[in-house]
């Protein structure tokens, strides 16, 4: 672990004026909290929300973190000295407490809290049921929409190789329900025998809905039901000598049997069950869930947690509650390593939202127990592989802050490009790497005052006010500062940083790209104050950490412009339309996304946004068709 993690467990690293601990501080406080159920918040000294927590006695549950002499484990007695206040939101029901737990981490994303809205959206496979021919895609977002849908699944491969598989042996349409509307002709799927074509030709619709209701089998895991239902069918269709359609079932028998053949069998009883497991070391938490399906293990997934509070069976509470909100699925069956708290109504809440009576286990024998320690063993390896991940990362950063010269590890580094083409539409970027790692939830862009001549400098400048010039509101300042240039940047970042008061309040660097045409092999960074970049020697691996960061800031800023470019360029190409003002050029805008899905819409496609009549889009489709 990093030498900032080891201070943070052995109490070195407490804030100057956290002499007294927070026991001590807040005790006298507590006498006025309510017995009622609510929610509570954990703020640290500048206001900012540290932590979010419900109980069903507010005064009890604060009492045992604040109360002076009650025992704490090492990991929140450390946490609790950066607590300087807390606050206390009043309900009128535990279920109340629950869900306004629930927003409040969404909103405020403490850090100590667990949350499961990480930087990375797991692919779904969304099977659109409003539709009279449903078809199966891959998404990365769950709405409410009518569609059914499957998973997350951690792994993208096997999400792309499992639509494949169906497409390939059930045979749902592939095209997009817009193509389904305008296509006059079959495509290349329907030649090639990937699909009945019902965009062209009269296709039975229960023949279609007995296909889907297989595809939703086989994606519930159902897979040997539906092997004995097509046996069944092929062997009806031989013998009323239909052999072409008994062949068709065969075939689609032989790739199911395949199928199964691939999967693991891990339980007798054959039932749904989703087992979770929390283990945890060095402040570092890792939580595994195995998904078992009829008996058959289809995956598992981690979910990797840093400096949480809260006791283990609070933390697996939270775990299991905030990962069926985003699930529309949950089995009858959960088994844990640990209870969660407030099992009860943990098991109430899951019941109500899926229907069905939904029941936690822990059990301490037999087959269920099995499949438990099954859990905690893959949690336990993911979690040492986390260990030597966290380590070797903590190490980079260490021999980067010996190398910049600077008094701490930079834990969170932000860089900025300018993104402009001519000067037009220019924009900026920020991105945020905590821990080495991308934080994408705290990347930010910005749309930069256009100026009379393109000024690269005078851009940067803005947006680092911006950034940094709301004083106490501003977010949290990094460790290290990057700027997407040489000397010139640094000295607008120097300036602007100084008339704001923050001068030594963390490190800054700019990176600049070579000059192939001096003999210029690598990039250069350069520090204030120094006339010569920073030579890296044998230690390439830290320049390559620093051109990852600003490669992504490139990217990030750049399809920000070209975002802000189509936009300009859309709406530019419907100024000259009769009949179109700003109002119905945003309307059309929000409705189609791009300039190529606006041109390609048809006349019925365009009637169906608000305020466009027939002769309004016939006038929009001549124009287009012209540009």
């Amino acid at each position: 672990m990093s030498n900032k993690t080891d201070r943070l467990l052995s109490g070195d690293n407490m804030e100057k004026n956290s002499v007294e601990p927070a026991a001590g501080r807040l005790a006298g406080k507590l006498s006025q909290v309510s017995a009622s159920p609510g929610v509570y918040l954990m703020k640290n000294a500048s206001g900012g929300i540290l932590y979010a927590g419900k109980a069903k006695n507010l005064r009890k549950r604060l009492q045992s973190y604040f109360q002076p002499g009650r025992p704490q484990d090492p990991k929140t007695t450390v946490l609790l000295t950066k607590v300087a206040d807390f606050e206390t939101i009043i309900t009128q029901t535990e279920k109340e407490a629950l869900i306004l737990e629930s927003n409040l981490i969404k909103r405020h994303r403490p850090r100590y809290n667990v949350n499961l809205k990480d930087d990375k959206r797991y692919p779904c496979l969304r099977l659109n049921m409003t539709h009279a021919f449903p078809n199966l895609n891959i998404t990365r977002k769950i709405k409410n929409d009518g569609a059914l849908y499957f998973g997350p699944y951690t792994c993208s491969a096997a999400v792309r190789q499992t639509l494949k598989f169906i497409q390939k042996t059930f045979k749902l349409r592939k095209c997009h329900s817009k193509t389904f509307m305008n296509r006059s002709r079959p495509c290349l799927n329907y030649q090639m025998g990937l699909c009945l074509g019902p965009c062209v030709y009269s296709i039975d619709p229960e023949q279609y809905t007995e296909i889907v209701k297989e595809v939703i089998a086989f994606l519930k895991g159902r897979t040997p039901e539906l092997i004995r239902k097509i046996k069944q069918e092929m062997l009806f269709a031989a013998k009323r000598q239909e052999f072409e359609a008994a062949a068709k079932l065969r075939d689609k028998l032989f790739s199911l049997e395949k199928t199964l053949e691939k999967q693991i069998t891990v339980s007798s009883d054959f039932k749904d069950r989703d087992i979770f497991s929390m283990v945890s070391e060095q402040m570092v938490v890792v939580g595994t869930l195995l998904k078992v399906r009829r008996g058959f293990l289809l995956g598992s997934r981690h979910f990797h947690f840093q400096d949480i509070m809260g006791s283990a069976d609070e933390q697996m509470r939270l775990l299991i509650r905030q990962y069926y909100e985003e699930i529309a699925f949950a089995p009858s069956e959960i088994l844990v390593d640990h209870l969660p708290a407030d099992l009860d109504f943990l098991e109430n809440h899951l019941s109500e939202k899926s229907r069905k009576k939904i029941s936690i286990l822990a059990p301490r024998r037999g087959e269920k127990k099995r499949l438990v320690q099954m859990a905690v063993q893959n949690a336990h390896k993911e979690l040492k592989d986390r260990l030597i991940a966290v380590k070797n990362q903590s190490g980079l950063l260490e021999r980067l802050q010996k190398k910049l010269k600077m008094p701490i590890a930079p834990d969170r580094i932000e860089c900025f490009d300018n993104s402009n083409l001519f000067g037009s539409n220019p924009v900026s970027a920020m991105v945020v790497f905590d821990q080495g790692k991308p934080s994408k939830n705290d990347y930010r862009r910005y749309k930069i005052n256009a100026k009379a001549k393109p000024d690269d400098y005078a851009d940067m400048a803005e947006v680092l006010r911006r950034r940094y010039g709301k004083g106490p509101d501003s977010d949290s300042f990094p460790d290290l500062l990057i700027v997407d240039g040489g000397r010139g940047q640094i000295s607008v970042a120097e300036s602007v940083l100084a008339q704001l008061g923050l001068t030594g309040r963390f490190s800054v660097a700019g990176i600049a790209k070579k000059d192939v045409e001096k003999g210029e092999t690598q990039d250069k960074i350069y520090l204030p104050g120094r006339a010569n970049e920073i030579q890296f020697g044998r230690e390439t691996d830290l320049l390559l950490f620093l051109q990852s960061i600003r490669d992504e800031a490139h990217r990030w800023a750049v399809s920000f412009h070209r975002q802000r470019r189509t936009k300009t360029a859309l709406i530019s190409k419907l100024d000259d339309i009769a009949g179109v003002g700003p109002k119905r050029k945003a309307q059309l805008l929000k409705h189609f996304g791009s300039f190529k899905k606006l041109q390609a819409a048809s006349r019925e496609e365009l009637q169906s946004v608000a305020g466009i009549s027939k002769q309004l889009s016939d006038i929009i489709k001549t124009h287009l068709n012209k540009c």
